[in-house]
């Protein structure tokens, strides 16, 4: 049995990228002035914005898997479209936020204040939410996710 294994230079060779390029950390934006910044189709998995103020910033079709908003303040954010799988988004307010078609499976959403919050076509899957927060936001749910198929009153256990 013949078993090969690439060491990160061999690896740099083949992807053309060095050791530090492919596993850099991720971005801390933590406590960051975000407001108005565009971060529209980037990819930003588990990047850290938590206590940022990102009001009115642009996240639409962003990768934010595995992302941390943790107390962050969104106000007319712009999460259209957005991958927040596995995001950890616990305490954060959101107002006036838009969520069509964003992606939160296996996302942690506890103590989080929605207000206003645009969810047509929200895949919410295994998203962990409290009892309140389901029945508020069954209130307005509708739609069909266009990336996982998913509707939104069927993710969030809508009665």
């Amino acid at each position: 049995m013949v078993s090969l294994w690439a060491l990160p230079s061999q690896a740099e060779a083949v992807q053309g990228k060095s050791y530090n390029q492919q596993y850099a950390p991720p971005p801390s934006y933590s406590n960051a002035e975000l407001a108005g910044k565009d971060f529209s189709g980037q990819r930003l998995r588990i990047a850290e914005f938590s206590n940022a103020n990102v009001n009115r910033a642009n996240f639409e079709n962003a990768d934010l898997q595995g992302a941390v908003f943790s107390a962050a303040t969104m106000t007319e954010t712009n999460l259209h479209g957005a991958d927040l799988t596995q995001a950890m988004m616990d305490s954060t307010k959101l107002i006036r936020v838009d969520l069509r078609d964003a992606v939160l499976e296996d996302a942690i959403l506890l103590r989080t204040e929605f207000d206003t919050v645009n969810i047509t076509g929200a895949d919410f899957t295994n998203a962990m939410l409290d009892g309140a927060q389901v029945k508020q936001l069954c209130k307005t749910a509708a739609g069909t996710n266009s990336k996982t198929g998913v509707e939104t009153r069927e993710s969030l256990g809508c009665r």
